[in-house]
């Protein structure tokens, strides 16, 4: 049986998408003959925790853990709120910022790159060099983001020269929030020639979307694979429909994540069929920016708004179940292209329709269609989403929305570790 060393930040009680990937990787590898040995940090500082995911880590799995400084427990000093949200991913347009999320972001930019887990780089390295002398690893795996841990990997890799798979659940350079990073010309040469030496240095590449697999092709010839994220078949949740005509969406919702065109079609629908303002509840699951309830509340449909915070996986899996309908939404720009969000896995298993609202020629389309378990919608076509949804609406009123009944195999988690597998035989 293979041993792979595992280096990865999310980990329970970790919660939100992050940690979900590596999970549910670890929870399938000893069905392929690989042994997984996890390293994560001792005390990290995680935006979202979710105690109840700690009970899906294997028997037996070892998991190695080492102190990691942080900078945002000096900046909670400053502001809680502000280091949490920054943390989180939540940044507000330039014009919004105030002075101090300005400076804080100017800082997180240029002082911490690739990002502010670089000061567990040396100790980890020190640490699993140690580990690693006494200790048969055939392969060494990094999952990023935090990119400060392909790093690792790649000083592990020059000192050991051990195989090593560096695992891009999102892009580096060409992620959204990069640019809000207020970045000097310097700092992002720098996170330039960083991921440039990390695709190049690497054995094999694994990303999640097509169109980064395509991206970092033009940069490297080290072999690259497009795993996406998935869903486990192994929840016995069993949830009954709400009564609603529910539209629900699963996870942060953020500033620039904020579909305007959406609440201007709701909004019509109450206006034109009297009974839609009674039937409409709009659930919004988890962080939700400021911004887009402000936005919701300026086309009156306040009253239809539910805000339940953040909630454990196992109610977010429920939840699903029980919608009419499963918003996706992403960021109407040409970065996002390549974002295949892990909740649209969780969204499929759930078997209820999706409508989805992003950027033209989303790598989203491609699996929507292969599923056939949606709709998307670009963000120019609001006639289309309007007749969709009210579309949906009457089935709801007829004789109810069905589920859908397609094979979803090739999106299970256990399906994607096979795959995986075949990757760290090779070595």
């Amino acid at each position: 049986m293979k041993k792979a060393l595992i280096i990865c930040y999310y980990w329970p009680p970790a919660g939100g998408p992050g940690v979900q990937r590596w999970l549910k990787f670890v929870k399938y590898l000893r069905d392929f003959d690989i042994e997984p040995v996890v390293y994560v940090p001792e005390n990290p500082h995680y935006p979202i925790v979710d105690a109840s995911l700690e009970a899906e880590i294997p028997q037996g799995i070892t998991v190695l853990k080492h102190p990691i400084k942080e900078p945002y427990g000096l900046a909670q000093l400053f502001s809680k709120k502000q280091t949490d949200q920054i943390s989180s991913g939540i940044i507000k347009d330039k014009e919004k910022q105030g002075l101090l999320q300005r400076l804080m972001l100017f800082v997180r930019g240029n002082l911490f790159i690739p990002d502010a887990r670089k000061w567990w780089i040396k100790p980890s390295v020190n640490y699993l060099l140690s580990y690693l002398k006494s200790t048969n690893i055939d392969v060494i795996i990094t999952t990023g983001p935090p990119h400060s841990l392909h790093l690792i990997g790649l000083q592990l890799k020059k000192q050991t020269q051990l195989p090593w798979v560096a695992d891009f659940r999102d892009p580096w350079t060409t992620i959204g929030y990069q640019k809000k990073l207020k970045l000097t010309q310097k700092s992002r040469q720098k996170h330039v020639d960083l991921e440039f030496e990390v695709l190049n240095k690497a054995d094999h590449i694994i990303v999640t979307s097509p169109t980064t697999k395509s991206d970092f092709s033009k940069t490297t010839t080290t072999p690259i694979t497009c795993i996406t994220n998935g869903f486990d078949t192994s929840y016995n949740i069993t949830a009954s429909l709400d009564s609603k005509f529910t539209l629900a969406h699963i996870g942060s919702l953020l500033e620039d994540r904020n579909p305007d065109i959406l609440w201007q079609v709701l909004s019509e629908l109450k206006q034109e069929h009297n009974d839609f303002s009674q039937d409409l509840r709009i659930q919004l699951t988890g962080k939700v920016s400021a911004t887009v309830v402000q936005n919701i509340t300026h086309y009156q449909l306040s009253q239809n708004l539910e805000l339940p915070g953040y909630v454990s996986h196992q109610e977010a899996v429920s939840r699903q179940q029980s919608a009419q309908l499963l918003l996706l939404i992403e960021i109407d720009s040409y970065d996002t292209q390549a974002i295949i969000p892990g909740k649209l896995f969780e969204y499929l298993a759930s078997k209820r329709p999706i409508i989805a609202i992003g950027p033209k020629d989303s790598d989203i389309i491609e699996i929507l269609e292969q599923a056939k378990s949606g709709s998307y919608f670009s963000y120019g076509n609001k006639v289309q989403l309007k007749n969709t949804i009210l579309d949906f609406y009457n089935r709801y009123k007829t004789g109810g929305i069905s589920q859908n009944t397609s094979d979803l195999t090739a999106f299970t988690r256990k399906e994607l570790t096979r795959q995986l597998s075949e990757i760290l035989h090779q070595f």
